[in-house]
């Protein structure tokens, strides 16, 4: 019997493997029992309607967005403009790493 993964803990960056969001990156803005992580990005995926998946079909990425996990801390919901910024900001780093 297979393990699942650990559940990407909340404002982890994560992209999307499966589905026709396959490729995507989005923002972890909410978990369900041990299988499920809601994901937005502030602009194709709101986080009004966040898309639940399956943690089989994320990819964790190598960064925090620290002021998503500061926004559902304290208010329970975060902007979309916060999360635009946040994936925005990813990329851009995740941009001059590769040129470097």
């Amino acid at each position: 019997m297979s393990t699942l993964p650990t559940l990407p803990e909340l404002g982890r960056m994560v992209e999307i493997t499966r589905g026709r969001d396959a490729g995507l990156v989005c923002v972890v803005i909410g978990q369900e029992a041990d299988r499920f992580v809601y994901v937005a990005d502030g602009d194709k995926r709101k986080a009004e309607r966040p898309k639940k998946k399956n943690v089989l079909h994320v990819r964790n990425l190598p960064a925090v967005a620290h002021e998503v996990v500061d926004d559902l801390a304290r208010h329970g919901k975060v902007t979309n403009a916060k999360l635009r910024h946040a994936v925005r900001e990813f990329e851009r780093v995740r941009a001059e790493t590769k040129e470097a």
